[in-house]
């Protein structure tokens, strides 16, 4: 094998383990997933800012 084909073969192969990837998290909805998650930590950080209430 030349270098060149070697690095086709990497770049396809990383292509193509990235793709797997993003694919695994929009079928099974794991951004959302992951956001439910977070969701009361942030509505915990974002209460205790303190906010200005005069218009």
């Amino acid at each position: 094998m030349n270098k060149v084909t070697k690095a086709l073969l990497i770049g396809t192969g990383a292509a193509a383990g990235f793709f797997g990837v993003t694919f695994t998290v929009y079928f099974f909805n794991l951004d959302m997933k992951l956001t439910a998650l977070m969701e009361p930590i942030f509505l915990n950080h974002y209460d205790k800012i303190k906010k200005d209430s005069h218009l």
